[in-house]
């Protein structure tokens, strides 16, 4: 039997943009309970946004690239008979955002040489104009998902 799922506690916006994916974007940069590190990184790549970016609102920038990179299909292992299928599943609505999130960071994590609020700047700016890392992270998850079609009829 499933256990009962308790309501979460809906996220506050944040200070300065009054956005809930500015906020949450936060918390997935956050590291060792570190927010004020990860507010001045993430300000301080959204300020870049406004400057460098050419962008008029840098949240719609943000998001922009976010749901560029999200995914819609993702492949889930399932083993039937014995032997393991790579099952094409859609993603659901919260895990699409947060997959986008995690893509970004990654991404922007792997590289060097640069501040953590450069290469996250570099990176959102890729994505925004559907290139860049993440970009490629979800192309690559779609061509799997697609490559696996076969195997749709084992989701239920």
């Amino acid at each position: 039997m499933r256990r009962k799922i308790k309501a979460k506690k809906p996220l506050e916006p944040d200070l300065e943009y009054d956005s809930v994916k500015v906020a949450k974007f936060i918390n997935y940069v956050m590291g060792e309970g570190k927010k004020n590190a990860a507010r001045k990184i993430v300000y301080g790549m959204l300020h870049d946004l406004k400057e460098k970016g050419n962008a008029g609102d840098p949240v719609k920038l943000f998001e922009q690239a976010i749901e560029n990179v999200s995914p819609i299909m993702e492949v889930r292992s399932r083993r039937i008979g014995g032997a393991n299928y790579q099952v094409p599943r859609e993603v659901r609505p919260e895990r699409r955002m947060m997959l986008g999130m995690r893509w970004i960071i990654e991404a922007a994590s792997a590289k060097s040489g640069k501040p953590m609020k450069e290469r996250l700047f570099e990176e959102v700016l890729l994505a925004s104009k559907k290139d860049g890392e993440a970009y490629k992270k979800r192309e690559n998850t779609h061509k799997m998902a697609d490559a696996n079609r076969a195997f749709a009829h084992f989701s239920w």
